[in-house]
């Protein structure tokens, strides 16, 4: 769902590759070999041809890691059908392509393009889930109970077949509409139990929109955009896969799992004392994730509150184990454990995380060279997660610096979403004078802002800088 979006004059991002230290292309014999898997005939495995899987993804995507098919089972509950593209069927352990993707880590989104972990000819090509062609796949099948409990999970490599791609805009539409086609007309319905299997365990999802660059003809349109319900839907089957990936990883005693710590109880007191001023119900004994639940975020109020929810969220890493379980294998936004096997086209670890689920499904031994990778992955995708970050960040802070580059000394309608805590200098520090977060209602800008502030209130603010060079936009209380 957009919630507002702004037209932005051409923007030049090629400052920002050169400073993440992007690489343009790829070393000639990495490309090489990925052409040649690109050609080579599909692999002998399990024909699920039949199967009428589709995708969904945002409009422009064409490197489309999942392929999803729903249907009831006899006697009650549901089979979720989840074809996971297979990359290592083309990318050779041990190969340039392979040492090339190891120091990208994962796919880098800019607004002008995005920097792949693999190249295009497999990416957006021959390892694609793209409509009306064969391709090869990881396929997970998890029987659900009625209530969405899983009662199976098995796992197999094999061909499948797409037979549209979907976006999400697209799909929202049909699903109002109530014409949601035949594989995905039970998302809403499993999306639903899923969420709420997750709320009953403590699994929390913070409702925040995300700023976003995209094209528009000659310029770029800054979009404030939060995710719709169907989107959610849809990654509820991706958590359920990796919840399933994870129980079989920690049943082997070997893997990689996707971990944070659970909230602690101090940070989740100070959400509640911070939700009656706020305006936001928090009924006794209501887990912190069902009370943000359904927010809606465009009140001032509740955007602050969901902003402070955000320090609930921390200390998320991948962490590798064989043999020892992992002292703590939970993640707690998910409330379970959980692994990342859902991404493996734009994430390098899911590649691996998936060869050891299908080796201790099978029964055989973890390849050696996988249980190798599982150790050096997370300092690997804790550093690409860095510059995946910084990419985002900096092409927004860009892009509102550019936008307002023009209109320094004007006032504009804010919500403030954060306050710092003042701090006056002493013992060779230095002080911190009032100050926090606003967002500003057009455009749809996030930054930071001097003068006392009222937390979740609306203020008038007036822009102060607004530097393209530094990607540095400040305001003042007006």
């Amino acid at each position: 769902m957009v919630i507002r979006r702004v037209l932005a004059p051409r923007i030049d991002f090629g400052a920002l590759r050169r400073e993440l230290g992007l690489p343009e292309g790829f070393p000639a014999a990495a490309q090489r070999e990925a052409d040649l898997a690109a050609a080579a005939p599909p692999p002998a495995v399990a024909d699920r041809t039949d199967i009428p899987f589709v995708t969904v993804d945002p409009a422009t995507s064409r490197d489309l890691d999942q392929a999803m098919h729903l249907t009831r089972r006899p006697g009650g509950g549901y089979r979720v059908r989840y074809a996971i593209a297979d990359v290592l069927t083309h990318v050779r352990l041990g190969g340039d392509l392979e040492a090339e993707t190891w120091r990208r880590g994962q796919t880098v989104y800019l607004p002008d393009g995005n920097v792949p972990l693999h190249p295009h000819t497999l990416s957006e090509g021959a390892a694609s889930l793209l409509p009306d062609v064969d391709r090869a796949a990881v396929l997970w099948t998890v029987d659900l109970d009625a209530d969405g409990g899983t009662a199976a999970v098995t796992l197999e490599r094999a061909l499948v077949r797409s037979r549209a791609k979907l976006d999400y805009g697209g799909v929202q539409r049909d699903a109002d509409a109530g014409r949601l086609p035949e594989p995905i007309a039970l998302l809403p319905e499993i999306g639903a139990l899923l969420t709420a299997r997750g709320l009953s365990r403590g699994a929390i999802n913070l409702p925040l929109p995300e700023q976003d660059v995209e094209p528009d003809g000659d310029g770029w349109r800054l979009v404030l955009r939060g995710p719709g319900p169907m989107e959610e839907h849809n990654a509820q089957i991706s958590l359920l896969t990796g919840v399933a990936a994870a129980d079989i990883m920690l049943a082997g005693r070997i893997g990689l799992l996707r971990t944070m710590p659970r909230p602690r109880p101090e940070a989740v007191e100070r959400l509640r004392l911070a939700a009656g001023p706020l305006g936001v119900p928090w009924p006794d004994g209501t887990p912190v994730g069902q009370v943000l639940d359904g927010l809606d975020t465009s009140h001032p109020r509740v955007a602050a509150f969901v902003d402070q929810a955000a320090e609930l969220m921390r200390g998320a890493a991948y962490t590798a184990f064989d043999g020892d379980l992992p002292e703590q294998p939970e993640h707690g936004g998910v409330a379970a454990a959980y692994a990342h096997v859902t991404a493996p086209l734009r994430r390098l670890a899911d590649r691996y995380a998936t060869e050891v689920c299908l080796a201790l499904h099978e029964g055989r031994e973890v390849p050696e060279q996988v249980r190798a990778a599982l150790p050096k992955l997370p300092e690997v995708m804790a550093a690409t997660d860095r510059t995946a970050g910084a990419a985002t960040r900096g092409a927004v802070e860009l892009a509102e610096a550019v936008l307002l580059a023009h209109r320094v000394g004007e006032t504009f309608e804010a919500a403030v979403l954060d306050v710092d805590e003042p701090r006056p200098a002493g013992n060779g520090r230095p002080g911190r004078p009032p100050g926090g977060t606003i967002a500003l209602d057009e455009p749809p800008v996030r930054a930071r802002c001097a003068g006392e502030l009222p937390l979740g209130e609306r203020v008038r603010v007036r822009l102060t800088a607004a530097d393209p060079a530094q990607r540095r936009v400040a305001f003042e209380r007006a």
